[in-house]
């Protein structure tokens, strides 16, 4: 499974989360809302979820091993860092 594409939507209000990001796998699949967030820790990505009946958040889509989960947060910052370099289109 490769990440063929990585969109990259800005947030240009104050706060944690800095980008929304879709990633397309394998030129087939897309997954829309994994956020980019600015942690104590320095930036990670948190997969799209919902609130479950408790109040809770569960992933409706994540990656099942940290070898995936490595490599995909790698990707999107990357993308994200370029994103935030680029001049803003007029």
């Amino acid at each position: 499974m490769q990440i063929t594409d990585v969109r990259v939507r800005k947030i240009t209000k104050e706060g944690k989360m800095k980008a929304v990001v879709s990633i397309t796998l394998d030129d087939e699949f897309v997954v829309h809302d994994i956020k980019v967030i600015e942690g104590e820790k320095g930036m990670f990505i948190a997969m799209p979820s919902k609130p479950t009946a408790n109040g809770e958040h569960r992933d409706t889509a994540h990656p099942i091993n940290s070898t995936t989960r490595d490599n995909m947060q790698r990707i999107i910052l990357e993308a994200y860092e370029k994103a935030v370099s680029e001049p803003e289109a007029e």
